[in-house]
């Protein structure tokens, strides 16, 4: 009897919500769990591939050799564009359109023809650009933006004293075929 006492006594000790049974979840309810799971792990799986290709990969295709071959491009095409003799005006301006692509080659042509060529044969004009000083601004895989400072120094057969300007430009390129071209050439 003593023993069943105990035995009482110590089933009376339990508290009563645990004697209650686990509850499972129903099946409806695990499988849409998982669902929801499977889609979340997906949407992070993409959004970790969208990261590499936007962020990581760009970055890795405009290190410190990419940052140099635009600014040595936007320093060649500057000199270029800006430098021209009346004596070798067509070679000059052969030189220039290497460095250059898309709508500005299209203005470039036009207003060397026009403008340039005929002050520069009249006043046996002479222009020399030399680039004091480039650096990156904005540096994409496939496009940059570069400032150069130029110093210009020009004669004429009317005044055979060099004339020096000073110019500060905002120069964009894109890749083209693997080269960096001038695409457009503004003052700032």
């Amino acid at each position: 009897m003593a023993q069943e006492a105990l035995d009482d006594e110590a089933e009376g000790d339990t508290p009563a919500d645990d004697e209650r049974p686990r509850r499972r979840l129903p099946p409806r309810l695990r499988k849409a769990i998982f669902a929801v799971l499977v889609v979340l792990m997906l949407i992070s799986g993409a959004v970790a591939t969208w990261l590499y290709f936007k962020q990581y990969r760009p970055d890795q295709q405009t290190d410190a050799s990419v940052s140099r071959a635009v600014v040595g491009a936007a320093t060649d095409g500057t000199v270029a564009v800006l430098s021209y003799s009346a004596d070798s005006l067509d070679k000059d301006f052969a030189e220039a359109r290497s460095h250059l692509a898309g709508d500005f080659l299209s203005y470039f042509d036009q207003f060397s023809q026009q403008t340039v060529a005929p002050m520069a044969k009249q006043k046996s004009m002479k222009t020399t650009a030399k680039v004091s000083g480039a650096a990156v601004s904005e540096l994409h895989p496939d496009s940059a933006v570069v400032l150069v400072f130029v110093d210009q120094v020009t004669t004429t057969k009317d005044s055979p004293q060099p004339s020096v300007a000073v110019n500060s430009l905002v120069v964009h390129l894109s890749r083209i075929n693997a080269s960096w071209l001038i695409t457009k050439f503004s003052p700032v």
